[in-house]
Formats: structure tokens, C-alpha cells, sequence
């Protein structure tokens, strides 16, 4: 008797990078790939769809960050499982997202065979991180040490502002996308950047793209 397939959704927005994770998942025969996604926004229409077991989610998509898309996946289908994909092994993106409900983290320079252990393992109910990233936690779990206070701690709400704002979008823009007053997101504006010390938003732009909070991809 054949096992069940496990039906899987990927969302990512460099269309090369997903069309090669697509091509590997269905080399497996226990892996039914039934759709994939550019942004958050795609993926959870997807899933509201679509009967999918797991999703591997991209942490850099634009718009929507793969933290905010697995908190609003979760709250959509709380069965779902999702495994973060990410060129990041930053401990506080890895453990922002298991923190938003994630089951597992792979890196895409691990992408090909410790993606397949993840999913595997996460499909058993279990929880799989990648090495580079397991070390990355379990250091950040032995570290009694206080954190370095000169790397200000920006709120979630902050962060989907820095990316928004990284990505083009204007305050009333912001605002709309977000479900926020105009003068709200000023403030959140004003906020990161005095926790930041930045003054300008090239640099809140480069900030951004440096800590892995969007791709600004074509």
C-alpha cells in the first residue's frame, strides 16, 4: 500500500530559486507539489484553496516578510505546518519565525536534501532546523550573556514598516497595506529611525536588504 502523498506549497520570489525547489520536490514520490507562490498575498489565496499539508515559505518576499505570511497562514489553517527558506541563518530572523509558529528553517544554500529532512520530519509533527541554523539557536539558548544593547530591538509592527518603506511604498501607502492611520506610521517611521540612527531612507533601505527584511527584487 502506497503512503499519502504530502501535498506542498512554496512561496518565493526569485522565480529561478522556486522553479529549481519545484523541480527537486517532485522527484520525490512521496512529494506532491500543488502549487507555488511569488508573495505572501499569493500564498495564503493558495492555501485557502488548496488542500496543502506544508508550506515553505521564503523569510525575504516582498510586501509580506515570511514571518507576517506564517503568522496569517497559521491563523487561516492552524494544522498547517511551514518550514522557513532563507539565504539567513541570523539567529533573531530564525527565532522570530518558530516564535510565529514555523516547524522548521533550512537554509537555501541547504536547500536540496536538508529541505527534503525537514519536510520529512516536520510531516511526523516534529520540529527541524538545518545545522548551520541549529547552531545558531542552540547558541543563542546557551548564551547567558546580556544581549549587545548598541543592536537596537525594532517591534514586528516596526518591522513590516522598515520593509515596506525599504520597498518603495509611501506612508499612505503604508498605512493602507497595514490597516494604519498615516500619522501612526510616521511614528513607527520616526521610532526606527531613532533606534537605528538612521536618517534618511537610502539607509533604512540598505539597513534592510543587509539584515535580510526584503530582496527589492524585479
Amino acid at each position: 500500500m502506497n503512503n499519502p502523498k504530502v501535498h506542498i506549497a512554496l512561496a518565493d520570489d526569485h522565480r529561478m530559486f522556486l522553479h529549481a525547489l519545484r523541480a527537486l520536490l517532485e522527484k520525490e514520490p512521496d512529494i506532491d507539489v500543488i502549487g507555488v507562490a511569488g508573495t505572501g498575498d499569493e500564498l495564503l489565496a493558495l492555501v485557502a484553496d488548496k488542500p496543502v499539508d506544508i508550506a515553505c515559505v521564503d523569510i525575504g518576499m516582498p510586501a509580506m516578510n515570511g514571518i507576517e505570511t506564517t503568522r496569517r497562514l497559521l491563523a487561516l489553517r492552524p494544522n498547517l505546518k511551514v518550514i522557513g527558506v532563507s539565504a539567513f541563518s541570523d539567529r533573531q530572523f530564525v527565532l522570530d519565525l518558530l516564535n510565529a509558529g514555523a516547524r522548521g528553517y533550512v537554509t537555501k544554500a541547504e536547500a536540496g536534501e536538508e529541505l527534503l529532512r525537514a519536510i520529512h520530519t516536520v510531516q511526523l509533527g516534529k520540529t527541524y532546523l538545518c545545522p548551520d541554523v541549529a547552531a545558531t539557536v542552540a547558541s543563542a539558548l546557551l548564551d547567558h550573556t546580556p544581549r549587545d544593547t548598541s543592536t537596537p530591538r525594532i517591534t514586528a509592527r516596526e518591522r513590516q514598516v522598515l520593509q515596506l518603506i525599504a520597498e518603495g511604498h509611501t506612508s499612505g501607502r503604508i498605512a493602507e497595506r497595514l490597516h494604519l492611520a498615516a500619522s501612526t506610521v510616521e511614528v513607527h517611521r520616526r521610532n526606527i529611525m531613532r533606534k537605528l540612527d538612521l536618517h534618511s531612507v537610502a539607509e533604512l533601505t540598505k539597513y534592510a536588504i543587509r539584515n535580510g527584511l526584503t530582496t527589492i527584487s524585479g
